[in-house]
């Protein structure tokens, strides 16, 4: 990911070189080397990048070095989410040092009056999501004829989110406009052909072009019934250390609820994320997550898209995504610029297959593990292991159980039957097909009676013998 190329090698401000230095930057990632000497230029640069590969850094290093502290605006970068917006005002801040420039953020679900004063008061740089960029436009706080530099980061999200007619708004207005920088993971043909509407001779920098960017990190799958999941996950953070930050995935609102609840309950430490709650609420809990001060987070896709922390040393998939890109996405959370991290993955019987494609598509190497061991000092399990049988169940819900014994077992299969039906006080529909083997009987018993089955074979003989049963 990152390259020979240092910072200090190309001819930068000394306040940005000392940023940079400051957030501990000395190589450029693949990404930053290939497009900052383009934008320093002038040049309209149309740039693939993902999350993780230093984007930030490959268009807010130019932008920083082309703008002085005037009070005037200079700049515009639009970003799909407020998160995202906060994220790149964040690190351009770090970025510029003690240059003196004022970056603001524009977006929408906040005081718009405290907005609106801060602009009022000059700024030199601002990061925004579309909605209410226009808004401020309209209300004569933003003036778009003025910035000769435009950004538009993560520009296939945009589009999913339908914000191309609003980007396609502030573009006309921009009447000042010299360059622009336009940032996508992927190139869908509409992206293509608005950029060749709005940008200049674009040079293209296409990073990774040929493979997802997946990190040097541990990958693990558990094969795990549901019943059972918050279980190996309530031991998975058990074994974390408490520098270790992790992000936990599930695919629904209500089974973040549900995981929230339940191991909150245990005792344990979490917070839930998703897109019913309200901005106030969802940007608190990723302030209190990027400081540190939570440790672990429940959340669904779209909420998790705000989500970029470097400390991040644990992913955890309760749930495998439907959408096996989002797979990338999630493990891609952790082993950032070089860490070390780990990726988990909770694995149902009907998980498998999901799993196995994601794992044949992209060439992933996931190791089969069991659920960890409880760590030494601790020997109660926060969250209890449940008798789980519907991993091995078939479609009707029966499980086989394999019977032995030291001496062949002679019996009918009624005989056999009516002896369980009696010993554990079941219906007779309870208990479904017998097949005797040369050396073992299968019985195949409901999921609801399987436990109560095998206990009774370890406290009853059977005409005589002492029968091990075992699913």
């Amino acid at each position: 990911m990152f390259t020979n190329q240092r910072f200090d090698g190309w001819n930068l401000k000394p306040s940005t070189l000392a940023g940079l230095q400051e957030l501990g930057w000395e190589n450029a990632t693949q990404v930053q080397r290939d497009t900052v000497p383009i934008a320093l230029s002038g040049n309209d640069v149309i740039g693939q990048a993902r999350t993780g590969s230093g984007k930030t850094g490959a268009f807010g290093i130019p932008i920083i070095e082309s703008c002085q502290p005037t009070g005037k605006l200079q700049a515009l970068i639009l970003a799909p989410t407020r998160e995202l917006a906060n994220q790149v005002s964040e690190e351009m801040t770090a970025i510029q040092g003690d240059s003196g420039l004022v970056i603001a953020t524009v977006y929408g679900g906040t005081d718009i009056e405290k907005q609106a004063r801060k602009l009022s008061d000059g700024v030199d740089v601002i990061v925004g999501t579309p909605g209410r960029v226009m808004d401020m436009t309209k209300r004569k706080f933003i003036d778009l004829s003025s910035p000769k530099i435009f950004c538009l980061d993560e520009a296939d999200r945009m589009l999913d989110m339908g914000f191309f007619p609003d980007i396609t708004w502030v573009i006309e207005r921009m009447t000042g406009r010299q360059q622009t920088l336009l940032f996508s993971a992927t190139f869908p043909q509409e992206i293509l052909d608005a950029a060749y509407e709005f940008m200049n001779d674009p040079e293209f920098v296409l990073t990774n072009s040929e493979e997802l960017d997946i990190p040097p990190i541990d990958m693990y799958s558990i094969n795990i019934g549901r019943a059972n999941k918050l279980w190996a996950l309530s031991r998975i953070l058990s074994n974390a250390n408490d520098e270790d930050q992790i992000i936990v995935f599930c695919n629904t609102k209500r089974m973040v609820d549900l995981s929230v609840q339940k191991l909150s309950k245990a005792g344990l430490e979490v917070n839930g994320l998703h897109g019913d709650l309200s901005q106030n609420q969802r940007e608190r809990i990723l302030q209190s997550y990027k400081d540190g001060q939570i440790k672990t987070i429940i959340a669904t896709d779209v909420a998790a898209r705000g989500i970029d922390v470097d400390g991040i040393t644990y992913v955890v998939n309760y749930d495998i995504p439907d959408d096996m890109d989002s797979f990338i996405h999630r493990i891609g959370r952790t082993g950032r610029i070089g860490r070390a991290g780990q990726a988990w993955s909770l694995v149902s019987k009907n998980d498998a297959g999901q799993l196995a494609r994601i794992i044949a598509t992209y060439g992933l190497n996931i190791s089969s593990t069991d659920v960890p061991e409880l760590p030494s000092g601790i020997d109660k399990d926060t969250i209890a292991y449940k008798d789980d049988f519907m991993e091995s169940a078939d479609v009707f819900g029966f499980v086989p159980l394999q019977l032995n014994s030291d001496n062949a077992i002679k019996a009918s299969s009624q005989t056999l039957s009516k002896w369980l039906t009696s010993k554990i006080g079941c219906d007779e529909l309870a208990i479904g097909q017998i097949q005797h083997l040369p050396d073992m009987i299968i019985v195949n018993i409901h999921s609801s009676k399987v436990s109560l089955a095998l206990k009774a074979f370890e406290k009853y003989d059977f005409n005589g013998n002492k029968i091990t049963a075992q699913v």
